[in-house]
This record gives C-alpha cells, sequence and structure tokens, in this order.
C-alpha cells in the first residue's frame, strides 16, 4: 500500500491522460458537478492547443489530498494555494512534452509504463487487494495507467530532447575522475563463505531454550570437525547452514569491514587463505568461516568506470539544462496562466 501511495504522489493526480495530450477536459466527478454548475468552470491556463480548466485543477487536487492522508500526510489548508499551483505547473508541463511525443516515445513510454505498474501490482498480495487500495485512493486500475504512462512519456520526450543531445568529453570524464579520486577507492574486502547453526528461533528471534541450544552446539561442533577435515565447504553450507541468504551459493560473502558482526568480521579478516575458523559465535547463533579470497584496497582505473562517469556527468548536465528546455517549452508555446495575482 504505501509503494502504491508514494507512486501515487510522485506522479501528481492528472486528469488528462497523456496519451492524447489533446483530449477534452474530463469533468470531475461528484462535488466539481455541483460546482461546476454553480459557478462557471474558469478556464486557468492556455496555450497553443493547450487549455486547462479550474475543475481539472480540483479534481487533481482532492485526488492528491486523498492520496496524502492515505500516507498519513494530510495537506494543510495554508498550503493548498501553493500545492494547487504545483499541479497545474505540472499539467502544463505533461501536455506540453506529450504534444512533443513521436510514435517512437510513446512506443517506449509504454514499455515503462507496463514493467512499473507490474511492479506496483506486485506490491500486493493479490490483485484484488491491489484494485481494493486504489479505490481508497480514489484511483481505478486504468486511471493509475494512465498517471504512470503521462509521466514515463514525459520522461522519454525530455530525455530525447535534453539528455541524449548532451555530449561529454573524455577531457571532462578524467577531471571528474582526477577531483574525485576518493570516489573509486575500493576498500580491503575479503571472499569467505560461512555455515550458520541458528541459536534464535527463526519466528522470534529469541534465543532458544538451554536444551535445544545444547543440540544445534552439537551440531556445529560435528560440522566443523568435517569441514576442518576437507570436505566440500559449499555442499556442507547447502545442507547444514541456516542462513538463507548465502546456503545456497556454498554460504558465500564478499565484504569490507563494517558490514558484518564484530566477532564475524574480525575472524574472517585474520584468517588465510583456504583457511577454516574455529565456531565463532554471534548473535545469530555458530559460523565455521572458510576464508577464500583478500582482496588489497585498491582504486579503480579509469577506463574501468569511465561510462559510470559519462552517465553521472549526462545527468548533472541535463539537470541543469531541462529547466531551460521547460521554461522555453512553455514561451513556445506562449501558455497564460488565468488565476490572478
Amino acid at each position: 500500500m504505501k509503494l502504491i501511495v508514494a507512486a501515487l504522489t510522485a506522479f501528481t493526480a492528472l486528469t488528462v491522460s497523456a496519451a492524447d495530450p489533446k483530449a477534452p477536459a474530463k469533468t470531475p466527478k461528484a462535488t466539481a458537478n455541483v460546482a461546476t454548475n454553480l459557478f462557471a468552470d474558469k478556464v486557468v491556463a492556455k496555450g497553443k492547443g493547450l487549455e486547462i480548466k479550474s475543475s481539472q485543477v480540483e479534481e487533481a487536487f482532492m485526488q492528491l489530498k486523498a492520496q496524502a492522508a492515505g500516507r498519513g500526510q494530510p495537506i494543510p489548508e495554508e498550503r493548498r494555494a501553493q500545492v494547487e499551483k504545483s499541479i497545474l505547473d505540472q499539467m502544463i508541463i505533461f501536455r506540453l512534452l506529450g504534444a512533443k511525443a513521436v510514435s517512437a516515445d510513446r512506443a517506449k513510454a509504454e514499455v515503462e509504463t507496463r514493467k512499473q505498474y507490474i511492479q506496483f501490482r506486485d506490491s500486493s498480495p493479490n490483485e484484488a487487494l491491489f484494485t481494493t487500495q486504489l479505490q481508497s485512493l480514489g484511483m481505478t486500475t486504468n486511471g493509475f495507467r494512465a498517471q504512470i504512462f503521462e509521466r514515463q512519456l514525459a520522461v522519454t520526450v525530455v530525455d530525447r530532447e535534453v539528455k541524449d543531445k548532451v555530449a561529454i568529453t573524455d577531457a571532462q570524464v578524467k577531471k571528474f575522475y582526477d577531483e574525485n579520486g576518493n570516489r573509486f577507492e575500493k576498500p580491503e574486502e575479503v571472499r569467505a563463505s560461512h555455515i550458520l547453526i541458528s541459536s534464535v528461533d527463526p519466528v522470534t528471534r529469541a534465543e532458544l531454550p538451554a536444551a535445544e541450544l545444547k543440540k544445534k552446539k552439537d551440531q556445529a561442533d560435528k560440522v566443523l570437525v568435517r569441514a576442518k577435515k576437507g570436505e566440500d565447504f559449499a555442499k556442507l553450507a547447502k545442507e547444514f547452514s541456516e542462513d538463507p541468504g548465502s546456503k545456497d551459493k556454498g554460504g558465500e560473502y564478499i565484504f569490507p569491514r563494517g558490514q558484518m558482526v564484530k566477532e564475524f568480521e574480525e575472524t574472517a579478516f585474520a584468517l588465510k587463505p583456504k583457511e577454516v575458523s574455529g565456531l565463532v559465535k554471534t548473535q545469530f547463533g555458530w559460523h565455521i568461516i572458510l576464508l577464500s579470497e583478500k582482496k588489497a584496497a585498491s582504486k579503480l582505473k579509469l577506463d574501468e568506470v569511465k561510462e559510470d562517469i559519462k552517465k553521472v556527468l549526462t545527468g548533472m548536465e541535463a539537470d541543469k539544462q531541462v529547466p531551460v528546455y521547460l521554461e522555453q517549452l512553455k514561451k513556445d508555446a506562449a501558455v497564460e496562466i488565468l488565476t490572478g495575482k
């Protein structure tokens, strides 16, 4: 539920699908219909091929308000004008970007929409609950999907119009690498495998009763003897280890200092390659550790990180250019805001 609410809040409740940026305004339901009958549905923004009415902003605000309440963060009334202004600005931008979309943009946005929709849907135990959750936030599955598509289409157009045109030189990449050397340093790390014989209840995480602890300790001692004799450590881990995160990988982890519990880490870094530890007791139980490899601290070479740096620099430059591009887009469309001061 939290994932869905976060997604809805990020997308901001917009009433017109980006599948057709020139589609006629959708009339808001219930209260908005009454308001439309009592008062004129004013145009609050207009431009070339663009017209947004107050009822659309109102409906979007009410949906966003419901979503915020569902997240436990209600929108204070004093912030309403500010939020409505943001909604209107986003509506304008999404409409203008949607109008610039070509068929390839729509195809790409559709693929991304499908991926994201499935991700959000699968965050719920089942489809029925997912639908119910959306309904509690004033949304339908089609409306939710349309919002995802609208945002993805906007992102796709901006990428094509701005990000894809950013050119980063090798000199810029090297300069970033030289000035941010600490970002590319790899600390000393070890590749080690372990077998965990747990001393805690798998459900409550409370320590097992004394009698059960003795059985577990005896089992750990027997497995240790077999490991010390040189039996295949990976097979022993798959058979006996109670660490679900590593047993199917033969118990293996690769880690630097500071990631594991103290007793485990100190033992792993003190071992020699191919050496098997004794029993190491931690809050999780008894560990048997095999050190496979020690990797000294090093620094990634420029060629190894060149493409990653280029992506970072491209994103940074695009972030600078996007606001300028969007303002020019509004200027070219002669956008006028008609909501008064």
